[in-house]
C-alpha cells in the first residue's frame, strides 16, 4: 500500500479544484494549473479535500496511486504558494544580470551566456551573484533551474560555478609536489 497516496490533500481557502473526465484543473490566486489523469486511479472531491484511490490492487495501480497524489498535491502548492529555486554564483568575474526576457550570464567564458527566460517563470537577480527563479509549475522551475546551472556546474577543486543554495559540492586536493 502506498503510503503517499493514503495521506489525502487539504485544499486552502481561495482554491477551487474541477474534475472533468479525467483532466483536473486546479485555480487558485496565481493563475491556474491543469493535469491528466491516469485510468489506473481514482478521484474523489470533497468539500476541501481530495482523496486518490486505485481502481484495483495491481502493480500498475499501485505505482500510479502514490505519484497521483504528488501531482495533485503540487498543482494545489503551485496556484496557491507557488514555486522558488534559488541559485549562487560563485567565482571571480562570474555575474547575472536580467534585461528584459532574457538572463545574461558571465561565466568566464570568452563571450557571456543569453538565457531566453521561459513566460511560465519570472527569474529575478537581487544580486550579481544570486539568481531566484519563481513560477507556479514545480517541473518548469525545476528545469529552469537545471539549465541555468548546466552552463556552468560547480568544479570540485576550486568550487566556481552556478550551484543550488544550500548545495554542498564535495572539494578535491589538488595537485601535490
Amino acid at each position: 500500500m502506498s503510503r503517499i497516496g493514503k495521506k489525502q490533500i487539504t485544499i486552502p481557502s481561495g482554491v477551487n479544484a474541477t474534475l472533468e473526465g479525467s483532466v483536473l484543473s486546479v485555480v487558485g490566486p496565481k493563475g491556474t494549473l491543469s493535469a491528466q489523469l491516469v485510468d489506473d486511479v481514482n478521484l474523489k472531491i470533497n468539500d476541501n479535500e481530495i482523496h486518490i484511490i486505485p481502481k484495483d490492487l495491481g502493480k500498475r495501480s499501485r505505482s500510479m496511486w502514490g505519484l497521483t497524489r504528488t501531482l495533485v498535491s503540487n498543482l494545489i502548492v503551485g496556484v496557491s504558494d507557488g514555486y522558488k529555486k534559488t541559485l549562487e554564483i560563485q567565482g571571480v568575474g562570474y555575474r547575472a544580470s536580467v534585461e528584459g526576457n532574457t538572463l545574461k550570464l558571465a561565466l568566464g567564458f570568452s563571450h557571456d551566456v543569453n538565457y531566453k527566460i521561459p513566460k511560465e517563470v519570472t527569474i529575478n537577480c537581487t544580486r550579481p551573484t544570486e539568481i531566484t527563479v519563481e513560477g507556479i509549475d514545480k517541473q518548469i522551475v525545476g528545469q529552469t533551474a537545471a539549465e541555468i546551472r548546466r552552463y556552468r556546474p560547480p568544479e570540485p577543486y576550486k568550487g566556481k560555478g552556478v550551484r543550488y543554495q544550500g548545495e554542498f559540492v564535495f572539494r578535491k586536493e589538488g595537485k601535490k609536489k
